[in-house]
């Protein structure tokens, strides 16, 4: 549970650097820049794969299967491969 939150404080650190770069706080003015952004961004991927790795010891297995099923949703399936099949609405689905 406490990496979950310490992912959240880093979500909310990049929140901060992109309301910096753009001088969205009249208080602080332009406080950040885009390679502060970019920092942030990558302490969130860090702190979310170690916090999957806390999780489950097949975080790369996982990683890796999802990152398959993003890319299939978002490219359709590999060339010369099946797609896989949907099932069709069940009770517990049919709303």
């Amino acid at each position: 549970m406490l990496r979950v939150l310490k992912l959240a404080e880093e979500v909310g650190e990049t929140a901060q650097a992109v309301i910096g770069v753009s001088g969205q706080n009249p208080r602080k003015g332009y406080s950040h820049t885009w390679r502060d952004v970019e920092s942030e961004l990558c302490d969130v991927v860090l702190t979310a794969m170690v916090a999957l790795r806390t999780l489950t010891p097949d975080a790369e297995q996982v990683f890796a299967e999802h990152v398959r099923k993003v890319t299939e949703r978002s490219l359709g399936p590999a060339p010369g491969t099946e797609p896989r099949a949907t099932p069709a609405p069940g009770p517990a689905t049919a709303r």
